[in-house]
């Protein structure tokens, strides 16, 4: 069977990860969460205090220290699925928090940030068998895929799952306050300059706001079974 490059694409809290790590386990591929990689930007920017009070980046201090941010993953035996490591410092859980998520979009916006992260994308993928997941995969880092989804569900729902997933976690969470943030991403993510988040043209659209898990996964399944037929 032919190896090919699957990019998952879609807005935030949609369940993006879930999916592509089912799949690239269920079909024996290498699975990259991009989003992880922005986020881990993001924790160690505010470990630094990279950003203004007015929430905007330290552009010019964060370019300095971008040699000095190191992401791999690791494969967790216990969960069956890769953790996300920053500085060698397992940061999996760390980087889900509501903070971070308040400050991931501005900067997944900056353009150096972008171009050294999707140059390391573009490095993991090179040899193909690979699942990535985020918001520009099918646009930007692997416009020849040959599987390209754009997952889509209601905010509301968005929110809902985000909630229910740090409340199982024992983190804090807040309904309204979450649902402002995926609000606010879904603009920012839009609206940015640099490889704004739109459904590539042929990609095929998954709108999975009233499908449960196992569902998702055998549609997911069913596409791919379809292009490497």
């Amino acid at each position: 069977m032919k190896k090919i490059t699957i990019a998952i694409d879609g807005h935030s809290s949609c369940g993006k990860s879930t999916m592509a790590k089912d799949l690239a386990r269920e079909v024996g591929y290498i699975y990259v969460d991009t989003g992880a990689m922005y986020r881990s930007v993001t924790l160690y920017a505010l470990q630094h205090n990279l950003f203004n009070a007015d929430g905007s980046v330290k552009t010019a201090e964060l370019e300095q220290e971008m040699s000095n941010i190191q992401i791999s993953f690791k494969f967790n035996p216990e969960t069956g699925r890769p953790d996300t490591y920053l500085n060698n410092v397992r940061v999996e859980d760390d980087i889900r928090s509501l903070e971070v998520s308040n400050h991931v979009s501005p900067i997944a916006a900056v353009g150096f940030v972008r171009t050294a992260m999707v140059a390391q994308q573009q490095q993991m993928g090179k040899d193909k068998g690979v699942v990535m997941d985020g918001r520009d995969i099918g646009t930007t880092v692997f416009p020849d895929a040959e599987l390209k989804i754009f997952v889509t569900a209601s905010a509301e729902v968005r929110a809902q799952r985000r909630f229910d997933e740090l409340k199982a976690k024992g983190m804090p969470a807040d309904y309204d306050d979450i649902l402002k943030n995926v609000q606010e991403r879904d603009y920012i993510d839009s609206h940015r300059e640099v490889s704004p988040l739109r459904k590539a043209d042929d990609a095929i659209e998954l709108d999975n706001s009233h499908m449960t898990i196992a569902e998702q996964k055998q549609w997911l399944l069913d596409r791919f079974n379809e292009r490497t037929a």
